[in-house]
């Protein structure tokens, strides 16, 4: 959950954001092309020259960006090393290696934030942080609250927070959110900080007084309308569902309207229609901006240099890793700044942050305490204080307990049509606005935002058709239209991990709805075999869960029906394949527990049975689970699993008795 910010204020000399090419090739030539950039930048931070050691924090800050050169960095301690210039006596130097350790945790994931936390950089950090809030120090709070977000992000975060905490930095956080009418960027750096630290941390919400809440109204309740504003109000409003649980009753009914409106509000924009709109009004800026010029080749030369030296940047084999591009670890990359002078790629950019965002914050709201039936896992939840500001305070409800939680969350999502507008974004992106963005260098990055945004869509989706009923949905005409679309998806869109595991998730939790309301089923038994196959070359797990999940559900319910024998053969020789060909016990369970609800009872399921010598197969496969849980059970499989994978094995005991004694009948 990353963000985009407006830049009003210019850099000094040196951009935190980078070193020029020029300048970089220079520093590829004097290493040699050896030991890279790492070794000559890291002994220039202990120049006695200020401008050399801003210079060098600079061009650390542009390098790291290429995720292949952070491990150079990191062996040589470069965490350890620009910690101290945090307080350095140059104001310039302070802001480059603020910006030098931003890009480091963006672009570096959870091996550098645990670096950090162990060089104890959260301590200058905070120094820095509580520096008064004047024009100079703009830049270097907004670099901190991203470098804390991606350190409270990280498997870090437990100490990141606890300093956080303890250091009362709440307070200095959210004046820099109330700069939002005259400094967006920080209040956007200073909402991400929020959004991220208040989520999962019970010790915050003890110091959230009445002038935070306040203070996250007055964002909530601003009305411009760019959309890096409506960035900042997503922020805000995820951060305040973090903190239901300091809101009284008296307040909830209200806050979760407005939460809930920010959110529909949000993705109400159609980014397959405004990206293109943006990507033209660029084109027409930088023509116009070229003309102004009056003959003047000054600003076109520019904007083709920069275009130019994209380019060479993404084509330049030091970027690529085994023939393919290389890529930021972690999901923090939307921690960068984009380049400057790029308003409409900046506004795109925070649309795309902030409708992600949004439906991760939905998917909060519908999550449920109750275990997974996919991953059988455990859930918690937060406790609540009393404290809310009066404009927040409408009506009386006891929203946030937990025994009308549900409830009224689900009939807030219905009231502004989440549901509705969650399914249309699945179909997002637009072939329009990925051709524009393709051909742009600096533009194709939001092709990947795109088919990210369709992902948490479809996890949305899941988690909505988890926890809404039926008609909240639209009723019967409604899930059928959704399961085919889902279904066209499978079958028509690419194929990696992220999509897979999101949009057949998405259709387990929608087949099995309309399952239980015997609605017809709408997948051919050809539809089900690829999906069973595509999901079967999947090295995500709990893909291949939800795909025989799906052949047990569609199978259960076509042994209902007259003349469905050859179908379930079909459905039950796959099923055993996976149950005894798969090399993991979650799978080869879930496999079991389906041939259990589609031979459970009928004709046609006794004839399919017969056919497929069931019986037989699920006698040899009864010794092999059973070995496989003995050998492999303690030391790969969390106990929650193993009593899952306990239960299934009694279960096939019991279903083997069953089938022989119907089947010598």
């Amino acid at each position: 959950m990353g963000k985009s910010k407006t830049t009003k204020f210019k850099r000094p000399q040196f951009h935190a954001v980078g070193l020029p090419v020029s300048a970089e090739k220079e520093e590829e030539e004097e290493d040699g092309g050896g030991e890279g950039p790492a070794a000559e930048l890291l002994d220039k931070l202990q120049s006695p020259s200020a401008d050399k050691r801003e210079f060098a924090c600079a061009s650390i800050s542009r390098v790291v960006q290429q995720s292949q050169t952070i491990p150079g960095f990191l062996q040589r301690d470069a965490v350890r090393r620009l910690g101290p210039l945090l307080l350095d006596s140059s104001l310039n130097v302070r802001e480059t290696a603020t910006g030098a350790l931003r890009n480091l945790s963006a672009c570096g994931g959870h091996e550098v934030c645990e670096d950090m936390v162990k060089h104890d950089v959260m301590t200058p950090l905070t120094a820095l942080l509580r520096e008064d809030l004047g024009v100079n120090s703009f830049w270097n709070h907004g670099h901190f609250c991203n470098t804390f977000t991606s350190l409270s992000a990280s498997e870090s975060s437990s100490q990141a927070l606890s300093v956080f905490n303890k250091s009362g930095l709440l307070d200095v956080v959210i004046q820099c959110l109330e700069r939002y009418p005259s400094n967006l960027e920080l209040a956007i750096s200073a909402a991400q900080c929020l959004h991220t630290v208040t989520e999962d941390n019970p010790e915050l919400l003890c110091s959230i007084s009445p002038a935070v809440l306040s203070a996250l109204e007055g964002v909530l309740l601003s009305s411009e309308p760019s959309m890096a504003h409506t960035l900042l109000r997503t922020l805000a409003a995820g951060t305040l569902w973090n903190l239901k649980g300091s809101l009284p009753a008296a307040c909830q009914a209200q806050t979760l309207s407005t939460v809930v409106a920010t959110l529909s509000q949000c993705l109400d924009v159609d980014a397959g229609v405004l990206i293109p709109e943006l990507r033209q009004a660029e084109e027409v800026r930088l023509r116009n901006s070229a003309v102004a010029t009056d003959g003047d080749d000054q600003v076109t030369g520019d904007v083709e240099a920069l275009e130019e030296m994209e380019e060479e940047e993404e084509d330049d084999p030091r970027r690529k890793r085994n023939g393919k591009s290389a890529r930021v670890d972690g999901d923090f990359s939307d921690l960068l700044p984009v380049s400057r002078g790029k308003e409409e790629l900046r506004e795109a950019t925070a649309l795309l942050t902030a409708q992600q965002t949004s439906f991760e914050i939905i998917v909060n709201m519908c999550c449920s305490d109750d275990p997974s039936d996919d991953e059988w896992e455990e859930e918690s939840s937060s406790d609540e204080s009393d404290l809310c500001p009066d404009s927040l305070c409408e009506g009386v409800s006891n929203l946030m307990s937990p025994l009308c939680l549900s409830a009224e969350v689900q009939g807030a999502l219905i009231n502004h049509s989440i549901p509705e507008k969650v399914l249309r974004k699945t179909s997002f992106p637009r072939k329009e606005a990925l051709d524009m963005c393709q051909q742009s260098s600096s533009w194709r990055g939001l092709i990947k935002k795109m088919h990210r945004i369709q992902s948490r869509a479809l996890t949305c989706l899941h988690s909505a058709l988890s926890t809404m009923d039926a008609e909240a949905l639209g009723g019967p005409a409604a899930l059928q239209a959704a399961a085919q679309h889902l279904s066209t998806l499978v079958f028509e869109m690419p194929k990696d991990d992220e999509f897979l595991e999101a949009v057949i998730s998405a259709m387990r939790s929608l087949l099995q709805m309309i399952a239980s309301k015997n609605i017809p089923q709408c997948m051919s038994p050809q539809q089900l075999m690829s999906l069973c196959e595509a999901a079967n070359r999947c090295n995500v797990v709990s893909v291949r869960v939800n795909a025989v999940a799906i052949l047990g559900i569609t199978g259960s319910t076509l042994a209902k029906e007259k003349g469905s024998a050859a179908t379930l053969q079909m459905i039950g020789s796959a099923l055993l394949q996976v149950a005894s060909k798969d090399a993991n016990l979650v799978v080869n369970g879930e496999a079991l527990d389906a041939l259990f609800d589609v031979f459970a009872d009928g004709d046609e399921a006794e004839a399919a049975a017969k056919h497929i010598n069931l019986l037989h197969s699920l006698k040899t496969i009864q010794s092999v689970f059973k070995a496989k849980i003995r050998k492999e059970g303690r030391g790969k499989y969390s106990p929650q699993q193993l009593c899952v994978l306990d239960n299934i094995k009694v279960n096939l005991r019991r279903f083997i008795g069953y089938l022989d004694k119907t089947l010598k009948n």
